[in-house]
């Protein structure tokens, strides 16, 4: 960091509870990306597990505000101007958006993925290892539920990554969305 620093590279980390972001900072960071429960794909918490780094965004926002001076880039769940004003509003000085994008013409997505982001509503979105092997917010599909009751079980990522990796593919080119990672922010198939 301090070779970076030297040559005036700006250094962005990720946070997903205060304390994380407290950490970015101290461990001198520039800024730092807060996700919220509603970010889509893996999520970067490193201090606290899963169940306990699940903070909703518009939450998240002035709390870690209030606990850093560094700048603040609000992630999760912002899909259009009025997330982008809220954050900014709550003191965010940014946002960074992911599947916002996905469906765009230049996307390297599935057809298959793009239109499942499309056509999703609030409660077809679920948290599962059951692809990657490591917590990840996506679509619900017949492979998650069909999972969920093994899914403590599934190896940690990489390794379920690769396991699923020939049933991903393979769905894929059969345009099976029911096998297929449908994570909100892509899992590399």
């Amino acid at each position: 960091m301090d070779e970076l620093k030297q040559h005036n590279i700006t250094l962005i980390g990720t946070a997903t509870t205060v304390r994380e972001a407290v950490e970015n900072e101290k461990a001198g960071m520039d800024m730092v990306v807060m996700q919220g429960s509603e970010a889509g794909g893996h999520r970067g918490n490193f201090i606290d597990g899963h169940q306990e780094s699940l903070v909703g965004l518009m939450s998240l926002i002035p709390q870690v505000v209030d606990n850093v001076s560094i700048p603040v880039i609000a992630a999760g769940g912002i899909m259009d101007g009025r997330g982008l004003m809220a954050s900014l509003f709550l003191g965010a000085q940014g946002v960074q958006m992911g599947t916002a994008f996905l469906t765009c013409i230049e996307s390297g997505a599935h057809k298959v993925h793009k239109e499942a982001i499309l056509n999703a509503t609030e409660d077809q979105t679920t948290y599962t290892r059951a692809f990657s092997g490591k917590w990840a917010r996506g679509i619900k599909n017949k492979f998650i539920a069909d999972m969920l009751e093994h899914e403590l079980l599934v190896p940690d990522f990489p390794v379920q990554n690769l396991l699923t990796q020939v049933i991903r593919k393979t769905c894929s080119g059969q345009n099976n969305q029911d096998f297929m990672s449908s994570g909100l922010d892509r899992v590399q198939d």
